[in-house]
């Protein structure tokens, strides 16, 4: 691009999401039930 170049850090986020969300918080929950569902469906995805 021609002219000055602005950056901007505030774009970016260096803070892990296990910090951002809280432990009560109901995502953790669908992440726990996301992963089993993936484990089983694992053997399936490998012979594929």
């Amino acid at each position: 691009m021609r002219g000055q170049q602005e950056r901007s850090s505030s774009l970016f986020s260096y803070v892990s999401i296990e910090e951002r969300i809280p432990t009560s918080h109901p995502l953790r929950r669908i992440r726990k039930l996301a992963d089993q569902a993936l484990d089983r469906l694992n053997p399936t995805f490998c012979q594929l």
